[in-house]
């Protein structure tokens, strides 16, 4: 099989590392060719925080999935996240002085260009530049003007930054595993890709991916990005107010989160309540679990509302859509509804198939995200991301390989 016919991922978590291999199907669906997901090591809240560990990850990690495949993996589509990344909203202006007053491409170019003259500090990379919307004289609105007349072109971004720092550990470690970087992907905008739908990101919707080490949030309103933030809560912070409140290691604190864990404050009958649970050797109630996890979630969902537009009931009258590993605490959805008087939805993955049993489910989200977003420029199409604006990071990830890694 060609090169260019197979689309990979890593998902570089930090409980988990998730390698996908997959070719393009019919319909824009995804043949999934191999998984290979290990534990995650070396990394917290999204950092790597030892790079020897994390590469180790990372290797096998794709060792499972090249040897699920039977095929070899030479680049990768990887996402970003941390507490590291920030945005802020931008305005480009150009003027169209061809006689034809016909907007083209290269006009597009030009006015994102002049969305991005501003200074980025030396700490700082730029990730995304991702347009909001267009206007041709004044007319807002405007989708994509390439075709239209008219004098002045205005675009409204979205401007995506990561610290230089950690973006050149996230690359060292992926290109110690001999890989190529295709493009570095902000993570919430790559499980939008897999869990949202055309209607909700025109009605306006709120993307809430919970992982395990950070909660990536992006509103969509009119089919374009309005906001994205990073916080570092998470699933890491649930399992850590287990051990400590009901006296267990972490790993068992974990297990018994993925196995028993619920928001529901009382099972379906009383004498399921008073139900004891048991991993690993230890036992623990229903009720002090549950109260726990509550507890836990509802502070997510309060730090999620802050990042919400003041009037959000008309803003993003589509609701919350839940993602990540987090968003199968069973009544999840049910206590976000509670909090947040919103409509909310857990999403996941779709148009997948092949050896794809374990994806279509929300802790898969980026991973399916990030190749759902290499297949469109596979095909040709307009990602979030503008046409040039990968540019630096691809330069960068190919620096790094002039690295000596150890």
């Amino acid at each position: 099989m060609a090169k260019s016919e197979i689309i990979s991922c890593i998902d570089v978590g930090t409980t988990k590392i998730c390698s996908i291999m997959a070719k393009p199907g019919h319909g824009g669906d995804l043949q999934i060719l191999g998984i290979g997901l290990t534990p995650s090591r070396g990394l917290h809240k999204g950092l790597v925080v030892n790079i020897n560990e994390a590469r180790s990850s990372i290797k096998s990690s794709v060792r499972r999935a090249e040897q699920a495949s039977g095929l070899k993996m030479e680049s990768v589509y990887v996402g970003v996240t941390g507490r590291h990344v920030s945005s802020l909203n931008k305005r480009g202006v150009v003027s169209i002085s061809r006689n034809d007053r016909l907007v083209r491409s290269d006009d597009l170019k030009r006015v994102l260009q002049s969305a991005r003259t501003f200074t980025v500090p030396n700490d700082r990379k730029l990730l995304h530049v991702i347009p909001r919307g267009y206007a041709i004289d004044g007319q807002t609105g405007v989708k994509d003007p390439v075709g239209m007349h008219g004098f002045r072109l205005d675009v409204e971004t979205h401007v995506i930054t990561a610290a230089v720092a950690s973006v050149q550990n996230l690359v060292k470690c992926v290109r110690g595993a001999n890989l190529e970087i295709e493009d570095l992907v902000l993570e919430p905008l790559a499980s939008s890709e897999a869990v949202l739908r055309h209607d909700e990101r025109d009605a306006g919707v709120v993307l809430a991916d919970i992982g395990g080490g950070t909660t990536d949030i992006a509103i969509f309103k009119n089919g374009s990005i309005w906001h994205t933030a990073i916080l570092p809560v998470a699933g890491y912070q649930i399992t850590r107010d287990i051990a400590i409140g009901l006296g267990m290691p972490f790993d068992a604190a974990e297990q018994m989160k993925r196995k028993f864990g619920s928001v529901m404050s009382l099972y379906d009958s009383a004498e399921e309540e008073e139900a004891n649970l048991n991993t690993n050797g230890y036992g623990v109630s229903y009720q002090d679990l549950s109260n726990i996890i509550r507890a836990r979630v509802e502070e997510v969902l309060k730090l999620i509302a802050l990042e919400l537009p003041t009037d959000y009931e008309r803003e993003v009258p589509a609701g919350l859509v839940l993602t990540g590993g987090c968003a199968n605490l069973r009544g999840i959805a049910s206590l976000g509804q509670e909090v947040l008087g919103l409509p909310v939805r857990v999403g996941a993955p779709e148009g997948v198939y092949g050896i794809a049993d374990i994806l279509p489910d929300p802790a898969y989200a980026t991973g399916v995200g990030l190749l759902l977003w290499g297949n469109k420029k596979h095909d040709g199409e307009k990602t979030w991301q503008s046409g040039s604006v990968g540019e630096s990071l691809r330069r960068l990830a190919i620096r790094m390989r002039k690295l000596v890694i150890h």
